[in-house]
């Protein structure tokens, strides 16, 4: 099956990095050992090793870990600039979800936010028969009102690092968002876990007053950066440092959770060994520059081989092919050596390469599974579908449309409910591709003729990358690179070019899929795939209880605040 897709209170805040210690439970017994982790030898885990094929086979650990997170309004000046924001447990970023590899994991969201509804995606956690979890409002639940509370429940089948955020408007670039660390065996070795980093572009207004005149005149441009929550601007702020020991390597996990802004990342006289890309392990391979896209993760390893005397500047450049920012040349972090000044500034420079400007992905090449998959494709297969994705303005203000549809979908009637209730005659602005026969290959070609990139994010699964590149796609001039491609979750579509996904039809649920640009998605660059319809209300049915009460209290809020939609709804 083929399709192309075508474009012709009251108080200042720290913002860090906050750590959640949850309530553990066990069951059963521990896994045995036939290894021991540890620094030099990071690829076992257990009676487990990177050899395990985790989409089919997760260690039963027997643990379940469960976090409690309040999402409330504060103030806060992450660059020394004070404004609102939106944070979780009091901090932007949020706390820190740790699990080990096989965790069942527990949330309770509670929403003590000012005039807004909200829901909690798990981005990455592929939600195996857990669709229900997914935390997208009007996909997958009613968004939870103020005062509200939701419970998410699933399991780390996968391991490694990614990040939750908020899948309602633009809560996600207001600050509610955190890191996920699931622990588990890793392709390269190292001393120290760093833990994560996010790179976010800033506002010194809202992003949502920012989407104001997005719709308008298009992105704006933003005012600054921040690592780890936090950065400098003009004579205020702070940066954000850390403090390496040479000969020590050194785990960083880093997180692109900017709104529209495509990241190149460097240390300055080091080099990174990059050993996964979003949730998938990979073959490490060395390189001076990471190129990061929205919604995009690297683990990397640095190996402080650095001059114990000297500190060393960080780099985020945003890339203005991409998007602009006012501060662009000075979003920077300290790596301070343990024998070098604990206050000056670094005097280094950069790698030369940090001035060419380009929203690309790291070369398909270089992104080799490490547990190696393929794909299997029907011969004689033609793309039959042509799905445009086109920009448009619409009373004054700019949609983005797939196929002829932007997409504009009610929190209050999810399609998860639509299904429940046999409701399945799908709008069109519900963007709805039914794919209804069980383990079936199916792959998509997306294309745009227009000069702007886009971060294509799948939600449930991680897709293989059979081509990418510039021009026009013809399937008599591209080989799509079948035996094991890059796999993870998000890729960006080149700027007038194209991006081939595969993935298999292994996970029902309504599935999103959308541009990562939060603009973008919240101006309608969605679809959604509902995956094998007629298995999905029994995945509902265990958790169906909290799920009408979340819609039955969103109704009751809606009603009395006259509440409606200006976006997408996702």
């Amino acid at each position: 099956m083929n399709w192309i897709f075508g474009i012709g209170l009251s108080c200042l805040a720290a913002l860090n990095i906050a750590t959640a210690t949850p309530l553990v439970e066990r069951s059963g017994s521990d896994l045995h050992k036939r290894c021991t982790y540890g620094a030099d030898a990071r690829d076992c885990w257990g009676d487990y090793d990177l050899s395990t094929d985790y989409y089919n086979e997760v260690p039963d650990t027997g643990v379940t870990r469960e976090y409690w997170l309040e999402l409330r309004n504060i103030t806060a000046a992450p660059d020394g600039v004070e404004r609102m924001v939106l944070s979780v447990n009091g901090t932007v970023p949020g706390p820190t979800l740790y699990a080990d590899w096989g965790d069942n994991v527990v949330i309770h969201v509670t929403n003590s936010l000012q005039n807004n509804g909200t829901g909690v995606h798990w981005h990455g956690i592929r939600q195996n028969y857990t669709n229900p979890m997914d935390g997208v409002p009007s996909i997958t639940q009613c968004p939870i009102a103020p005062g509200s509370s939701h419970t998410y429940r699933w399991r780390a089948t996968q391991y490694g690092s990614t990040w939750y955020h908020s899948h309602f408007g633009l809560q996600a670039w207001e600050g509610v968002l955190g890191g996920i660390i699931i622990n588990g065996p890793s392709t390269a070795n190292y001393d120290e876990d760093l833990g994560m980093m996010f790179l976010n572009d800033w506002s010194h207004q809202t992003v949502d007053e920012q989407y104001m005149a997005a719709q308008l005149t298009g992105p704006p441009k933003q005012d600054n950066g921040l690592i780890n929550g936090t950065n400098t601007y003009n004579t205020g702020g702070s940066r954000w440092s850390g403090t390496f020991t040479a000969g020590k390597r050194y785990r960083i996990r880093l997180v692109n959770a900017a709104v529209e802004s495509h990241w190149k990342f460097t240390i300055d006289g080091h080099n990174m060994t990059v050993m996964a890309n979003d949730l998938v392990p990979i073959v490490p391979f060395t390189t001076e520059i990471l190129r990061i896209g929205m919604g995009q993760r690297y683990d990397i390893i640095v190996t402080a081989s650095g001059d114990a005397d000297t500190n060393y500047w960080l780099r985020a450049v945003p890339q203005t092919t991409c998007s602009e920012n006012r501060n662009a040349a000075d979003i920077r972090g300290i790596i301070r050596y343990s024998s070098a000044s604990t206050t000056e500034d670094p005097t280094t420079s950069a790698y030369d390469a940090m001035s060419d400007d380009d929203c690309d992905d790291m070369d398909m090449s270089l992104l080799v599974p490490y547990l190696s998959k393929s794909v299997t494709l029907s011969s004689g297969e033609t793309e039959d579908d042509d799905l445009a994705i086109t920009n448009n303005k619409v009373n004054g203000l700019f949609k983005w449309y797939i196929g002829g549809t932007t997409m504009a979908v009610e929190w209050a009637d999810p399609t998860l409910l639509q299904v429940w209730n046999n409701e399945t005659t799908w709008e069109s602005q519900s963007g709805v591709i039914e794919l209804d026969t069980a383990d079936e290959w199916v792959y998509f070609v997306i294309e745009t003729a227009q000069g702007i990139p886009h971060p294509i994010h799948l939600h449930g699964h991680d897709f293989f990358i059979l081509a990418q590149g510039t021009g026009t796609y013809s399937s008599s001039d591209v080989t799509l690179q079948t035996d094991n491609p890059p796999r993870r979750d998000t890729a960006m579509l080149p700027l007038s070019g194209y991006l081939v996904i595969a993935f298999q039809t292994d996970n029902p649920g309504a599935w999103l899929m959308h541009c990562h640009i939060g603009f973008h998605t919240s101006e309608g660059f969605a679809l959604q795939f509902v995956e094998r319809k007629d298995e999905i209300s029994a995945l509902l049915e265990p958790t169906y209880d909290n799920f009408n009460e979340t819609c039955a209290d969103w109704t009751a809020y809606a009603t009395a605040d006259d509440i409606v939609a200006d976006d997408s709804g996702v």
